[in-house]
């Protein structure tokens, strides 16, 4: 026959209150504990990307005089070149010289249009790059201490 046992897991024999009061102390403070690492952590990533705005505002802001400066040296070597060519054809003695004139000149613009718009789409290019570096290096730091806790 199967003897009965009568201080099994279940019975209130076995059961010990300052355990049960111990296992729940230390979990608290392990929470607690995780609570202050993780608010740490937040802090200092909000630190963190607040300098990193600071930062990314200032490249903006020398991005835009920088492509701005570029645009006023565009504009004053195309006027620059307008007005040549109207000194130019002020001494038009035929026809045939004013159409040849005109022609090289709207040649030339053409040409000159296309390098200058190459060298905005390249300025403008390079400010993008500036600006995206700074916040792309803080979000790839701030996701790696995450990842590492």
């Amino acid at each position: 026959m199967a003897t009965i046992k009568t201080d099994d897991v279940f019975s209130i024999a076995s059961f010990d209150p300052s355990k049960l009061t111990e296992s729940f102390r230390e979990f608290a403070e392990k929470g607690a504990q995780q609570s202050k690492d993780a608010y740490a952590k937040l802090k200092t990533a909000g630190e963190e990307a607040g300098k990193t705005l600071e930062a990314t505002v200032q490249t903006a802001q020398a991005g835009t005089v920088e492509i701005g400066l570029k645009a006023i040296d565009v504009l004053r070597v195309n006027a620059e070149s307008s007005l040549s060519h109207m000194e130019a054809l002020l001494g038009v003695k035929s026809v045939a010289e004013f159409v040849e004139l005109q022609t090289s000149f709207l040649r030339k613009q053409a040409e000159l249009a296309v390098d200058q718009a190459k060298s905005m789409q390249e300025t403008t290019k390079q400010v993008a790059e500036k600006l995206a570096k700074p916040s792309k290096e803080a979000a790839e730091k701030a996701m790696a201490s995450f990842k590492v806790a």
